[in-house]
């Protein structure tokens, strides 16, 4: 065989399998990678008040405008944007005990209900009237009302949207809440509220859970305790919230004919460990506490790591689009922020 010859034979293509199974340990590396990042970020003085979330899918958002999207480690980065997202929700039924919520939360509960249904109409009118996108709206809304970044990736399936969305939705919330959680705290000193009423008040209204406890923490162990209970009132609500959107996902014919409406199954096991972890055997936990809270770490860092996939869905052409959703949902944080101090 000459040498021209060899030339022109194809090269061996390396085993498709292994190629694989790089892509995907690569991807799912390189999201642990920096969701560390963020993590690390989320204790620097300063930098903190933005959280592992928000860090987490900046970094991603900025890797994605400079370098582009990582296409080698494409299946690892959706695995973890998709499927490990379904499993830190479910994880993250562990900080919710359905038995408190039921036994000592049923007034916070009803004022949940006024904050969800508030949160998700009056953001869509806004919406409506500044002729911003609806579904990045909607996700914002419901991110509001109930409990930010989680909730978003939670009803993002039941409404089909797109991963650009849910990943804008998730960053946009991330920081608006943060945004929020400062002022709250800035605020507390000076407002006519005792500790009981402030931690009502910053429980249903501000976004995330970390966001309540990093507002009502200042103002004692009691603030905390409560605006904790009403905060895990509206991550309850999430359950029927997503049967409701399924409903009006078929009754408007807003999926194709024909087409399976995914049914989002890692709400059941949601539902089950919020169960479990509510369950106490002679008066002690079923799940010990050290546990509990080392599983609910762990969901929040897995979080962290699927928000690295879906931030690297952000394009900086699809920002432009986001300023009427963005300018909709902080007008309702405002109004919503003035109704809840007037119910807490």
């Amino acid at each position: 065989m000459n040498k021209t010859q060899d030339q022109a034979l194809p090269k061996p293509n390396p085993s498709p399998k292994f190629s694989k199974a790089t892509s995907m340990l690569g991807g799912i590396g390189f999201t642990f990678l920096i969701a560390l990042m963020g993590y690390g970020l989320s204790f620097v003085p300063k930098l903190s008040v933005l959280g592992q979330l928000a860090w987490a899918i900046l970094i991603a958002a900025l890797f994605r405008q400079v370098f582009g999207y990582p296409e080698a480690l494409r299946s690892g980065i959706q695995f973890t944007a998709k499927k490990l997202l379904r499993l830190a929700i479910i994880l993250y039924g562990l900080k919710l005990n359905i038995a408190i919520v039921f036994s000592q939360g049923l007034g916070l509960l009803l004022r949940d209900v006024v904050v969800i249904v508030f949160a998700i109409l009056v953001t869509m009118l806004l919406a409506k009237w500044l002729k911003a996108d609806g579904s990045l709206s909607l996700l914002l809304g419901i991110g509001t009302g109930v409990c930010g970044a989680a909730a978003i990736a939670a009803v993002s399936p039941i409404l089909k949207a797109k991963d650009e969305d849910t990943a804008l939705g998730a960053g946009i919330i991330a920081f608006i809440g943060t945004v929020f959680a400062v002022v709250y705290t800035l605020l507390q000193p000076y407002l006519p509220l005792t500790e009981s009423q402030y931690g009502i008040w910053s429980g249903i209204s501000l976004h995330e859970l970390a966001h309540v406890a990093l507002a009502a923490a200042p103002a004692g162990e009691d603030a905390l305790a409560v605006s904790l209970l009403a905060k895990l009132g509206r991550v309850f609500l999430l359950i029927p919230l997503s049967l409701i959107l399924m409903y009006w996902m078929r009754r408007t014919g807003r999926i194709e004919k024909g087409s399976k409406l995914e049914f989002p199954w890692f709400l059941l096991g949601f539902i089950a460990l919020s169960i479990v972890g509510s369950i106490e055997l002679n008066g002690q936990p079923m799940i010990p506490t050290g546990l509990k809270s080392g599983i609910a770490n762990s969901a929040s860092f897995i979080l962290a790591m699927a928000m690295v996939g879906l931030g690297l869905n952000i394009h900086i052409k699809s920002l432009r689009k986001a300023w009427r959703p963005l300018l909709a949902m902080t007008i309702t944080s405002i109004l919503l922020a003035v109704l809840s101090f007037w119910m807490a």
